[in-house]
């Protein structure tokens, strides 16, 4: 079984890859929902759906989320009732959250309910929130704000400079059910290439999760989503920064630090790869741009053979 940490469209990418090299009942998927919002009333989880729809084949290649082919005619007639309309969610995506906030109001936990609606979806994999309990990333501005992460992400457009980073509810917060043992259980762990600070960021940030990656005896392998000193795309390196960490694979070693056994670095980082390698880190450098399905699963499959050499593959498509 292997299990991975994601988040974020690059996350988004790296599970269809890995979908596309292994069979869905040995594949453990841990989100993060530090992005989740209330919308028009809904529950929100733009990572846990980003990967529902990547792993039922029906995301939005053009955007890198929502549904392929979708339509926002609902977007447009809330606009004219004179409802905030900065967060667009397609008419068939809306589907998706108000199952899901039926099944939440009916009592069940965030992992039931994802649970639920991936199996009506046709997917496989096993896919679990990082959390039932509610964790929401806050962003605090220069300018002294303090925004939800989607307000920071979509309204905002990234483009307040950033002071700090929290995770509010995170020291009540508890692992949904199965993500310790996903962990402590897996053949490999697998970080996908997702912003450190707020795509993995709060996965860790969940109390016995840190610890339970230092303690699993499988190996650790993360794809840094930093190539040379800058994000592959989002707002990872100003993220990054605002932390105190460098903006480069230097940056993502020392954010997983004390549970990371192998890192993934693009060929365009050769030279500061070897001089990242320790004894207890192991850095190889690999494509890691994911511009095509082959990209993906040329990535995915690296990454497994570099965890478990002997592992056997399916062939990509």
């Amino acid at each position: 079984m292997i299990c991975a940490l994601t988040g974020g469209t690059g996350g988004a990418k790296f599970i269809q890859g890995l979908q596309a090299v292994l069979p869905p009942q040995e594949l453990v998927i841990v989100v993060n929902t530090g992005d989740d919002l209330r919308w028009w009333g809904l529950h929100v989880s733009p990572d846990l759906d980003s990967v529902l729809y990547a792993l039922a084949g029906c995301l939005s290649r053009e955007r890198g989320w929502g549904l392929e082919g979708d339509t926002f005619h609902c977007l447009e007639r809330m606009k004219e009732l004179g409802a905030p309309a900065w967060f667009q969610l397609g008419d068939r995506d809306l589907a998706t959250h108000l199952a899901r906030t039926q099944l939440l109001a009916e009592g069940r936990p965030l992992s039931q309910a994802t649970a639920k609606i991936a199996a009506a979806a046709g997917v496989g994999a096993r896919i679990l929130p990082m959390s039932d309990d509610p964790l929401a990333t806050r962003v605090h501005t220069t300018d002294g704000r303090d925004l939800a992460f989607q307000e920071f992400f979509v309204r905002e457009r990234c483009q307040p400079p950033v002071r700090a980073v929290h995770f509010l509810g995170a020291q009540d917060s508890r692992p949904a059910p199965g993500v310790l043992d996903a962990i402590a259980g897996a053949g490999a762990v697998l970080i996908a290439p997702s912003n450190p600070i707020t795509s993995i960021g709060p996965i860790l940030a969940v109390p016995g999760i840190r610890r339970a990656l230092r303690e699993t005896s499988a190996p650790v392998v993360a794809v840094s989503p930093i190539v040379g000193t800058a994000a592959v795309s989002g707002p990872a390196g100003a993220l990054m920064a605002a932390h105190g960490l460098p903006v480069s694979i230097a940056g993502i070693a020392e954010a997983y630090a004390d549970f990371l056994d192998v890192l993934i670095a693009d060929p365009a980082d050769a030279g500061s790869a070897a001089e990242l390698r320790r004894p207890g880190l192991q850095v190889h450098c690999v494509p890691s741009i994911m511009k095509s399905d082959d990209d993906k699963a040329a990535l995915a499959r690296a990454a497994l053979q570099l965890a478990l050499p002997d592992l056997a593959l399916a062939n990509a498509p």
